[in-house]
């Protein structure tokens, strides 16, 4: 009876072990599938993802200026890591107009066509002023625009503007999927005594001297966007 006891004793023991480890097992379980189901929206938060989406910018630049120097073939894979593949794209100029493209090739052919347009030997595009607001694996950044577009030593045309974007989560990385740049200039700057300078004085003296108001007299140079400017 004694040794009938104690192997039940025995029996007891470990199953009250076992239904300790598993409750254990099932806890630590439930906890893992609620902090899981979290994860994406805490990390998302967190500085390093606004670091991430601020990069973006600095891609979206260096793609553009690889464009600008020449190499469209960089533009169009730098361009490919920052947006996502249906990317939409929309630029809506000073005068009003306005172009949209879908996909990082179509836009990267557009920004092309502009530069060799407007015979741009180089460009510079600096973005800054970043106000990001993120909401679980979506998020929306705005930034400022300053480019320089070098046409010779002594003239440039500059573009300052807005993009206001909204930024997805795929594939575990953040990309934009729309952007809409808003420019509020584009416009030509000739140094003193240059070529575009001379120009453009004795233009704006001639049109002085006859009392006449013609904008191609007072811009011998102005940025053109085919087809829309």
């Amino acid at each position: 009876m004694k040794k009938g006891r104690e192997i039940q004793q025995v029996a007891s023991n470990l199953m009250s072990f076992f239904v300790k480890r598993l409750s254990l097992i099932l806890l630590a379980g439930v906890m893992v599938i609620f902090v899981g189901g979290k994860f994406d929206v805490a990390s998302a938060s967190q500085p390093n993802a606004e670091s991430e989406i601020e990069s973006l910018s600095v891609c979206y630049a260096l793609g553009t200026d690889a464009i600008g120097s020449g190499n469209l073939s960089k533009g169009i894979e730098t361009y490919q890591k920052c947006f996502t593949p249906d990317a939409k794209i929309t630029a809506i100029f000073p005068n009003g107009a306005q172009a949209t493209f879908i996909g990082a090739v179509s836009w990267a052919n557009f920004v092309a066509s502009v530069f060799t347009t407007n015979g741009y030997t180089a460009t510079q595009h600096l973005l800054g002023t970043f106000d990001i607001d993120i909401k679980n694996n979506t998020a929306t950044m705005s930034s400022y625009l300053h480019a320089t577009h070098k046409i010779s030593d002594t003239s440039i045309d500059v573009a300052n503007g807005t993009y206001v974007d909204k930024v997805v989560i795929q594939r575990g990385k953040w990309l934009i999927k729309e952007r809409v740049l808003t420019l509020i200039d584009f416009l030509n700057l000739s140094s003193p005594g240059s070529p575009q300078a001379q120009a453009s004085s004795a233009a704006r003296s001639s049109n002085s001297d006859s009392n006449t108001s013609s904008d191609d007299s007072d811009e011998p140079h102005r940025p053109h966007v085919p087809g829309y400017m």
